[in-house]
Formats: C-alpha cells, sequence, structure tokens
C-alpha cells in the first residue's frame, strides 16, 4: 500500500527572480537564426541597440543589398541593413574562434592585450558600421559618383564613424558576451581603421598604419582579405535570398581551421578544402548572380542615368555635407524621380521618362555576344585583348563590315578577383598551416590554389536593334579566335 506524504507549505519571500535577459535583445535571421545585441538597462546607458537604432545604421534599411539585382530577382529584397546585423553576428561568432590564438600570437610578442569583452565590442561595431558610408545602389554608386571625389564607401564610412558616431561609441560598455573593463574606452578610430583596407605599400596612409599593434591588424584581416566577416555573410544571404543555394558552403568547419599567427589569418590544411569551396561559390554567385545578364544591363541604363542625374540627385561632395548624405538613399531617390514630370526644372522632366522606363524594367538592351575570359596567376589582364571597355570597342568595330561601323552598341566588362594578387596589400592577410611540415606558408604555395585562376571577366556586348544581334556576334566571335591566338588567353 503506497502512503501519501504531504510536505507542509513553505512560506516564499515575495522577491522577484533575478532578470537573466535584462540589457538583452535577439533579432530573427533566416541565415544566422537568432542574433543577439546588447540594450540600455539604465537610463543615460549607450548599448549596441542605440547603435543599431541610430540614423546612420537605420538608412542602410533604404539601399539594397543587391544594387540591380533585386529588380532581376524577384525575392533578393534584403538590404545593407539586414547584412550588417548579420556581419555583427559572425564578428562575434568569428571572434569566438579565433581569440584564444589571438592571446598565444601577443603572449609571444610580449604585447598587451585588451580584454575579451573589448576586443568583441570593437569588431561587433566594426561589422555593424562596415557599410554605413554605401550610398544608393552600392558599389555601382562608389564606381559612378563617389570616384569623382577620390573616395569611396569605406572612406565615407570612416568619417561618418569619426564625426557622427564617435561619442555613442565611447560610451559602449558590454557586449551580449562581456564588459569592458573599467579603465577602457571603445576607440572609434580603431573601428574605423578596422573597415578600410590596407593601402597601396609606401602611401602615407600604410605608413600610418605601422603604428598600430599587432592585434589590431590581425583583427583587420576579419574585415579585408580572402575570407571576412563581410563576404561570408553576403554570400550566405545572397545566395538564400536569390534562390542560388540554401547553405552555399561550410562556415562552421572554415572558422574551426582557422586561427591567428604572427604571420596571420591562417588556415589549417584540414580547413584548405573548405575555403576554396568559398572561393569558388562566391565566383560562381558573382557569374550567376551579380553579373547576371539582365543584372549588367540595368547597370548599363543606370550608369547612363547617373551621367546626366547625378548632379541634380547629390550635387555635392558627400564628405563635406555627411548631413544631407544621411537622408540621401535608394528611397530618396526613387521618390524623387517619380516626381520629374512634375518639376520645374527642364532637364527633370526631359530624363523622367527614361527613369520611369528603368523603375518598370523596360531596359531597352539586347544581349549579342558574349565570352568568360580566365586570367591565371602570371598572366597580364592589362594586355589582353579584353582590358577595358573602350579597347574592346575599337577591336569589335574593326571587325564589323564598313558599313556597320558606326552602329550604336554597349560594352560591358564585368571583372571578378578570385583571390587579390600576391603583390596588393589585401593579399597578405591569409596564410595555410601545414601539420606535415609545421610550416606556415603563403596561399600561393599550395599546388591546389595555385589552379585557382587569379580572375575572370564575362565580356558581352548588348544592342538596342535586333538585326545588328547576328553581325556584333559574329565580330566577337572573329575576334575570340584572332585573340586566343594571338596572346593564348583562356576562354
Amino acid at each position: 500500500m503506497l502512503c501519501s506524504v504531504q510536505h507542509p507549505r513553505i512560506a516564499m519571500p515575495n522577491i522577484p527572480p533575478k532578470n537573466y535577459f535584462d540589457g538583452e535583445n535577439l533579432s530573427q535571421d533566416p541565415i544566422h537564426g537568432y542574433i543577439p545585441f546588447s540594450s540600455a538597462t539604465a537610463e543615460g546607458e549607450v548599448s549596441e541597440r542605440d547603435i543599431v537604432d541610430s540614423d546612420w545604421v537605420q538608412r542602410l534599411r533604404q539601399i539594397h543589398q543587391l544594387q540591380t539585382a533585386w529588380l532581376v530577382y524577384p525575392s533578393a529584397e534584403h538590404t545593407r541593413f539586414q547584412h550588417s546585423l548579420g556581419a555583427m553576428h559572425l564578428a562575434s561568432k568569428t571572434l569566438a574562434r579565433l581569440y584564444p590564438s589571438l592571446v598565444d600570437v601577443c603572449d609571444e610578442l610580449g604585447e598587451a592585450l585588451p580584454s575579451r569583452a573589448y576586443l568583441e565590442s570593437l569588431v561587433r561595431m566594426a561589422a555593424l558600421l562596415h557599410d554605413v558610408g554605401h550610398g544608393p545602389f552600392g558599389h555601382f554608386f562608389d564606381a559612378k559618383f563617389l570616384s569623382k571625389y577620390d573616395t569611396n564607401h569605406e572612406k565615407l564610412g570612416a568619417e561618418i564613424i569619426r564625426q557622427k558616431l564617435a561619442p555613442k561609441l565611447q560610451q559602449i560598455r558590454r557586449n551580449p558576451y562581456g564588459v569592458l573593463e573599467k579603465h577602457e574606452t571603445l576607440a572609434p578610430e580603431q573601428i574605423a581603421f578596422l573597415i578600410v583596407r590596407p593601402m597601396k605599400a609606401g602611401s602615407a596612409t600604410q605608413c600610418s598604419d605601422q603604428i598600430e599593434p599587432t592585434w589590431l591588424h590581425l583583427l583587420r584581416s576579419l574585415f579585408s582579405g580572402l575570407y571576412t566577416v563581410d563576404n561570408m555573410d553576403f554570400v550566405l544571404r545572397d545566395a538564400y535570398m536569390t534562390g542560388f543555394s540554401a547553405r552555399a558552403f561550410d562556415i562552421d568547419r572554415l572558422l574551426h581551421y582557422s586561427f591567428f599567427t604572427r604571420q596571420g589569418l591562417t588556415v589549417h590544411q584540414k580547413g584548405f578544402a573548405t575555403l576554396t569551396r568559398f572561393l569558388s561559390v562566391r565566383a560562381e554567385l558573382f557569374r550567376s548572380v551579380y553579373f547576371h545578364r539582365t543584372v549588367r544591363a540595368m547597370d548599363i541604363a543606370l550608369g547612363a542615368l547617373f551621367a546626366e542625374s547625378g548632379s541634380l540627385l547629390f550635387p555635392k561632395n558627400p564628405l563635406e555635407h555627411l548631413d544631407e548624405y544621411l537622408r540621401f538613399t535608394e528611397w530618396s531617390i526613387l521618390v524623387s524621380v517619380a516626381r520629374w514630370n512634375k518639376s520645374s526644372d527642364a532637364k527633370k522632366r526631359e530624363l523622367y521618362p527614361a527613369w520611369q522606363d528603368f523603375l518598370r524594367r523596360r531596359i531597352p538592351l539586347h544581349l549579342a555576344a558574349e565570352t568568360t575570359v580566365l586570367f591565371r596567376a602570371g598572366e597580364r589582364e592589362q594586355t589582353s585583348i579584353f582590358a577595358d571597355e573602350q579597347s574592346l570597342r575599337r577591336l569589335i568595330i574593326s571587325h564589323l563590315p564598313e558599313s556597320m561601323r558606326s552602329i550604336p552598341f554597349e560594352v560591358d566588362i564585368a571583372r571578378h578577383l578570385h583571390r587579390p594578387d600576391s603583390h596588393r596589400p589585401s593579399a597578405s592577410q591569409n596564410f595555410l598551416y601545414d601539420p606535415a611540415t609545421n610550416r606556415i606558408q603563403q596561399l600561393e604555395e599550395e599546388e591546389l590554389f595555385r589552379h585557382i585562376p587569379q580572375s575572370y571577366r564575362i565580356c558581352r556586348i548588348y544592342t538596342q536593334y535586333s538585326e545588328q544581334i547576328a553581325p556584333l556576334a559574329k565580330a566577337m566571335d572573329m575576334l575570340i579566335h584572332a585573340g586566343s591566338e594571338d596572346d593564348g588567353t583562356n576562354m
């Protein structure tokens, strides 16, 4: 017979339970799951959420991650904002894996290292803000507008950090995984250093780089190199959002076999195949999505529009007018040009129909010819017949019948760099560890890596008139055969 035992009720004090979730927010993400970031727990506290909610970061919601590919891939509506949150999350994930080796390197060199919480907050904020300087249509805006002022989105981002976000960044005291030491203050200048890639050897900026501590140079390889918190996120995110691949590469294995050495960010031989897989997927993503024939046709049309509209949209150097640049986004442009038919400016009224055609994807360009050119290490791209668009145009014209040499057509050359040339500063960010020889070596010394192309170029000819497709295609074909015989270019 079982007996039930009556336990006396114990009077519980009316003490509220400890809030283990105070000061934390979660953002749900299709790529990484939950992305945590800190929120304020006391009045006057500056948290990661305050930076996320700042006007400069929220502005990235109005700039597509894929500059014009969203007009071709219906599901690719993600923005620089989502990507920046993902990069911030990867910064923590990557630091968690690399931190022990970073400590070892600094111990060997006798160099003091900030607290782990400081390092994590530093890379998290750099990752969150690495795209903060982007303008409408992303890298297109760099090439077609910012280049006129000898700047780019990285330099702009660094100035935004220095001039607009520094006071708040300096007050951040914690992240979801740790609290800064009492004597530590997050340095905006170090964040700016991380997001700007190394300059050419011998430049003033490169010289000033040398005074930075070793650990900061090593952390920079998480933002500039073969695999970074930026490109690891955008490969996964863009592949997923476009339908290219649900899981493009094995990021967990790649990070598992990565560590810091004195030379830089090093991948163990066991992770080398995963790295080459990443490089292959990234290259194919460029080929299939970013360099899609219709996407590039959209870029050509947008380039023509910007050539005439740029000064009407933003007639100033953004570096000197950051407050106005804050409100300059794709949304502001698209709303503005939609009203140009009612503008008092005759030039705007004249450009209105072309903008409407662009927004309705009515691009009057037909693909006439296409070829892909691979360049191996040591092959000189600049001496190729596909070196630049103007040279290729002249050669195409020379292979057209005399009666057709005045026809209008567009030449487009899309270039992807598989891996940096060994002489470029960014090439010095990544290394390979071979356990058989216990050597750390340049990646170029690995046989398989040497077989990866240095770069490729997709060369296309577009025309507005379908009857011109055949002669242009024939001219390209003649040029390819003549060029491959002359210089041995790989087609």
